[in-house]
């Protein structure tokens, strides 16, 4: 069966593309700022703007953007201007948007809230022509905006007290942010579902930290795995009949588990090959050999060296290397000492 052969699978795939793409290169941002949970809050936002569309018949995409922007923009705002801590102004943003989403919906006409499912978990039959023309329009501006503000972006979620001490325009900043997350959600809410997207946006991004040496090296590793999971997971959907939302979330977090026992256990490797080479180094510096300048002398099966007096031998190990020392006792005495 060819997949390509489905007109709303090339729009699926498309979408998917795009939010592959998108959603990583704004999260990295998130995760800096240690606010991954703010596509989440977001997004419940944007469910109040889909229940908008509904009820007054518009597109849910433009109202839910609309109200996802809204929502970013109000939130650094009450971050920056008032006294509520980031997460308690993040918490309201939840509770607020899942409220006004389900009221909204209460007063829909019976019938006109039953896709509603596919805006929360993604679905792969629902993303129309005009959806994909929409994502396009987003993505092109996300990722220009990523482009240009991209150092900035990065110098203010790493440190805003020194960013704003060498005059960059912190508030703005925060609020182009934002405003990029809220546009990633509405983007991805068609394939990945407004409840499931700070998933693509966050776990991409954790896996290219753990393999990348620097901020650029994560930005572009991000996206590639973000690419290769939204693709792969909307593929393995249509095959398995299973929400394409879930499919790429539990294929991006099983390849994160992957990664991190994979560099959990080289990172284990290279400490057990450090400790072995200090512990040899650091107990005997001179290494024996063939031609190390130290008189050679036959002992039983392997060959001692003279060393200022002393007789050592290497012997290999299970733990490394070690170094027998048999002081002047005469060839074959059983007496022996280890010199560590």
């Amino acid at each position: 069966m060819d997949i390509l052969s489905y007109d709303f699978m090339q729009r699926a795939l498309l979408a998917s593309l795009m939010v592959g793409l998108v959603a990583p290169s704004v999260g990295v941002f998130l995760v800096q700022r240690r606010l991954s949970l703010l596509g989440d809050g977001l997004g419940h936002v944007a469910l109040t703007g889909v229940a908008v569309g509904v009820l007054t018949a518009t597109s849910p995409v433009w109202t839910a953007l609309v109200a996802a922007v809204l929502g970013a923009v109000l939130i650094e705002l009450v971050r920056a201007r008032g006294r509520t801590s980031g997460d308690v102004a993040l918490a309201v943003l939840f509770y607020g948007g899942i409220a006004g989403g389900v009221v909204l919906l209460s007063l829909a006409p019976r019938g006109q809230a039953t896709n509603l499912d596919s805006y929360l978990f993604g679905a792969i039959t629902t993303t129309s022509p005009q959806d994909v023309a929409v994502f396009a329009c987003i993505s092109v501006v996300v990722l220009a905006a990523v482009a240009l503000l991209g150092q900035r972006l990065y110098a203010v979620s790493d440190d805003e007290e020194y960013a704003r001490a060498v005059g960059l325009p912190v508030l703005g900043l925060n609020i182009v942010l934002a405003a990029l997350v809220a546009s990633t959600v509405v983007l991805s809410m068609r394939v990945v579902g407004l409840l499931l997207i700070s998933a693509l946006m966050i776990v991409p991004s954790a896996i290219a930290q753990l393999l990348a040496r620097s901020f650029r090296q994560t930005v572009l590793l991000a996206c590639v795995i973000g690419l290769l999971v939204s693709v792969s997971g909307t593929t393995a959907s249509f095959y398995s009949g299973t929400p394409s939302g879930g499919t790429i979330v539990l294929l991006a977090i099983a390849l994160f588990l992957l990664v991190s026992a994979g560099v959990a256990v080289r990172d284990s490797t290279a400490r057990r090959r450090h400790r072995r080479k200090v512990d040899v180094h650091d107990a005997h510096p001179h290494e024996h050999g063939v031609e190390c300048g130290h008189r050679p002398v036959p002992h039983d099966d392997h060959v001692d060296y003279d060393h200022d007096g002393h007789r050592h031998a290497p012997h290999q190990t299970g733990e490394g290397v070690h170094y027998d020392e048999h002081g002047e006792h005469p060839v074959g005495a059983p007496q022996n000492r280890r010199a560590r």
